[in-house]
C-alpha cells in the first residue's frame, strides 16, 4: 500500500455550540465528513464548513446521522429501513444544497454514530442507506466501515465503495467497532494510534479486544474530530505515515476551485 486517505468527521458544531477544530483539521486530513442536520450541524456551520474544505483541497462527504441533536447521533432510534433511507436523502441533499453554494462538491456518502454502527451490523438499513443514495447521485462514491454489511451492501448496489478503518478506535473481532460504553473503545494516545496503524499498514490485519487480529481492507483512515486530541492524533499520524513513506492522499478529487 503506497496511498492512503485521513478522513475527518467534521462540521459538528450547531448555532452557538461550537465542536471541535474543524479549521486545524481541515489542514491536516484529505477528506472531510460533513455533518448535514441530523445529528449536528446548520445551514452556516454546513456552509462554513464546505467552504474551509474547498479552499484546503479536502475532498467533500455527507455525513448523515440519526436525527438526535442531543444525544450527538450516538444513540440509535427506532426507525424502519425506508424510514432510514429517506432521512439519509434529506440529509444528503440538504448537504449537497450547501455545497453548491459554497463552491465545493460532495463526492461521497459515509453514514455517522449510531446509524453507522447499526448498518455495519443489519444488512437491510445498509441495503435502504445504499438504495438512497443510488437514487440521488449514482457517481457518489460510498465510505464504509471495513469487514461489514455496510460494505458489502455498497458493493452489491454498485457504488464505488471504499473501506475505512479507525485510528482511534477499538475493534472487535466481528469487525464492528468496540462500543463506546465499554472499556477498549477509544485510543487517546496519538503515539499508540500511530503504531498500531503502522503494524496493520504492514500486516494488513487490525488487532481485536475480544480475539486474534482480522484481515481488513483500507482505502481510508479516520481520525475523529470532535475529540480534545484529535488535532495532535491526527498530526502524529499524518507525520509517522509521511515518514514511513505513505502518501497521504483523498479516495476521491476534490472540486477544483
Amino acid at each position: 500500500m503506497k496511498s492512503i486517505d485521513l478522513n475527518s468527521d467534521l462540521g459538528e458544531s450547531f448555532g452557538p455550540w461550537s465542536m471541535g477544530d474543524d479549521e486545524a483539521m481541515l489542514s491536516i486530513v484529505t477528506s472531510a465528513n460533513i455533518a448535514c442536520g441530523g445529528h449536528a450541524s446548520d445551514p452556516e456551520t454546513m456552509f462554513t464548513t464546505l467552504q474551509l474544505a474547498a479552499q484546503n483541497s479536502v475532498s467533500v462527504g455527507a455525513h448523515p446521522g440519526f436525527n438526535d441533536r442531543e444525544g450527538f447521533g450516538r444513540r440509535v432510534i427506532p426507525m424502519a429501513p425506508a424510514e432510514i433511507g429517506r432521512m439519509c436523502a434529506a440529509q444528503i441533499g440538504a448537504l449537497m444544497a450547501m455545497a453548491s453554494l459554497a463552491g465545493a462538491r460532495v463526492a461521497y456518502v459515509k453514514p455517522h454514530g449510531a446509524l453507522a454502527n447499526l448498518a455495519a451490523r443489519d444488512r437491510n438499513v445498509a441495503d435502504a442507506i445504499v438504495a438512497a443514495v443510488k437514487a440521488i447521485d449514482r457517481d457518489l462514491a460510498y465510505l464504509a466501515i471495513s469487514g461489514t454489511e455496510s460494505e458489502r451492501a455498497a458493493q452489491a448496489g454498485g457504488l464505488q465503495t471504499f473501506s475505512e478503518i479507525f485510528a482511534d478506535r477499538g475493534y472487535l473481532s466481528s469487525g464492528q467497532l468496540v462500543p463506546r460504553s465499554q472499556d477498549g473503545a477509544m485510543i487517546h494516545d496519538p503515539n499508540e494510534a500511530a503504531e498500531r496503524l503502522l503494524s496493520y499498514l504492514d500486516s494488513g490485519h487490525m488487532p481485536v479486544i475480544d480475539g486474534n487480529p482480522i484481515r481488513l481492507d483500507a482505502h481510508s483512515i479516520c481520525v475523529h474530530g470532535d475529540s480534545d486530541h484529535a488535532v495532535s492524533m491526527a498530526k502524529e499520524i499524518r507525520k509517522r505515515l509521511s515518514d514511513a513513506g505513505m502518501t497521504i492522499e483523498s479516495f476521491v478529487k476534490p472540486a477544483a476551485r
